[in-house]
Formats: structure tokens, sequence, C-alpha cells
């Protein structure tokens, strides 16, 4: 999975509600922490798959669209806007992506449309690496028929985001582990 299809996996979730909206339930919670997410200025993720070709990457994130991508044995990818450089072997290389690849993601319309069949249910509390989370299954039937498992820290962050699916009718496992919201420290930088 790339970069593309991570973001897919958690604003796929999102919907464009009020901050400010009532935490009346399960849908609430996650459409809470799915606006939190989505104003984050920066995180870090780290993503594991399972299945025919497992595979692990870090990937971070710094608003309005910069993200940087190390996956072991493939070398760094970085996508600023439109573009992403491609760091292989010490080689760069700048490719063009088409517009609109990452931002259709955060497009209010698109999120608004996703979320019109979103349906969450209650899973109750869980410690997950130490820290207390509410976790919720979350299934959708657009833009596809997909479900997940989120895990909901008490700060309203998600931090774990697991999804099963098939690929060529073998069943992968994508995990994708949540950390340092907002952090500084966070730089996504062209690559020279």
């Amino acid at each position: 999975m790339n970069v593309i299809g991570c973001a897919r996996s958690l604003l796929c979730l999102a919907v464009t509600l009020s901050p400010a909206a009532v935490w009346a339930g399960p849908r609430e919670e996650v459409t809470a922490s799915i606006d939190k997410f989505l104003a984050a200025r920066s995180f870090h993720a780290s993503m594991s798959s399972t299945g025919e070709r497992p595979m692990s990457n870090d990937i971070d994130y710094v608003a309005p669209g910069r993200y940087r991508m190390r996956m072991a044995g493939m070398g760094e990818q970085t996508i600023v806007g439109d573009t992403m450089y491609l760091n292989v072997g010490g080689r760069s290389m700048k490719v063009p992506l088409p517009k609109g690849t990452l931002s259709q993601w955060r497009d209010p319309a698109r999120l608004a449309e996703n979320a019109k069949t979103m349906s969450v249910t209650a899973l109750g509390s869980e410690s997950l690496g130490g820290v207390a989370t509410r976790k919720y299954r979350v299934d959708h039937t657009q833009p596809q028929a997909s479900s997940m498992t989120l895990w909901v820290a008490g700060n309203g962050y998600p931090l774990q985001i697991v999804t099963s699916a098939k690929l060529r009718g073998k069943p992968v496992v994508t995990t994708i582990r949540y950390s340092r919201f907002d952090d500084p420290g966070i730089k996504v930088e062209v690559p020279k």
C-alpha cells in the first residue's frame, strides 16, 4: 500500500460535521475523531500489511499536502502537492502526479457523500499499547463496501486502524498506528 492507499483508509471515514458536534453516540464520536485528524498540522503513521507480500513503512505528514514515506528496501518517497520525489538507491527522480491525487481525500463534498453510508458500532474500551482507547467498527458502502476497526485515544485522535481485504483472492490485513499529532519536529522538505 502506498501513501494514497494510507490516506484513503482513514479519510474514507471522514465526514464534514461541525467540530462542536454533540457526542451523542458512536457515529458522532468517530466523526469528531476524524474531524480532529483532518485538522492536525502533522502526524506520524506506521503501517504494516500481511498477506502475499507483507510490507511495512513509516509515513510523516505535514499540512497542507506534504508526505514522506519510507519503505524498507524501496527507498523514500516524498510528495509535495502534486509532485512525487523518489529516492531509490541514492538516485532521485521528480515525478508529476495527476492533479488532486491526494487532495481528493480531503474534498468536503466527496467526504460528505461517503459519510451517507457510514455505520458505526461501539465495541467498548480497550487498552492498546498501554493507552486507554474506545474501539469502533466502521462500515461503509461508498465508494465501495469496506469495514475497519478504529481505536480512538482519550485525546480524541485516532490511534490505530485495522482493515481486512482481499487482494487477488487472498486475505490482507493492514494496520496503521498513528502518533505525534501536531508535533512541530515533523518536517517534510523537498529533497535536494
